[in-house]
């Protein structure tokens, strides 16, 4: 389904595959791939994608449409009712708020043991805010040039203009509440 949505926005827009791969800083067969639902992009090929195409990262989560044709769903989001993600490399967002909300994103994230959300290399970077808590195992994080290691209870909040990454350094699962605020806000936030 993730896949599916990003071929009719990129369609929609009329944009070709190249175009939007070049424009990622990808080939475009990864595209391709991603759209026919052969392979999971990583959060950070994901955000550079969502980024390009202008969509909120909730909009993927589910059919906001049949959601808006049933009537609002109301404030509460049971654990049953969550809409998921599964990415690439290990990591699983599932969104806990009922619909898709354009100025945040709030999810329960889950980093199997060695996942992240780029390569070390290849950090990422976004306009808005972020927030975290871990609720279990250990988070790594990477602002900049600084790396920390997060412990359950512990939590972190950053630019995310800033060059940032997040993996698992543990040898058990992470879990961790995550906030993103303002990510299609103020593009001044997002600095080359």
């Amino acid at each position: 389904m993730l896949g599916q949505r990003l071929r009719t926005e990129r369609e929609r827009q009329e944009i070709g595959l190249r175009t939007l791969a070049k424009r990622v800083g990808v080939s475009a067969s990864l595209i391709s791939q991603v759209e026919r639902g052969k392979v999971m992009p990583s959060v950070g090929t994901l955000y550079a994608i969502v980024r390009e195409l202008g969509l909120s990262m909730d909009e993927l989560f589910g059919d906001e449409d049949s959601a808006r044709r049933s009537g609002s769903p109301g404030p509460v989001q049971r654990r049953g009712d969550r809409k998921g993600l599964e990415l690439a490399n290990g990591v699983h967002w599932e969104r806990l708020t009922p619909t898709a909300d354009p100025r945040i994103e709030f999810h329960y994230a889950v980093y199997e043991v060695g996942a992240e959300s780029c390569p070390p290399d290849s950090l990422m970077r976004h306009s808005g805010k972020e927030c975290g808590y871990v609720l279990g195992g250990r988070l790594g994080v990477t602002i900049g040039y600084e790396s920390y290691e997060l412990a359950p209870g512990d939590s972190v909040s950053f630019l995310s203009s800033l060059p940032h990454r997040l993996w698992n350094p543990g040898d058990e699962v992470t879990t961790a509440i995550w906030l993103v605020v303002d990510r299609d806000g103020d593009p001044r936030l997002l600095t080359d």
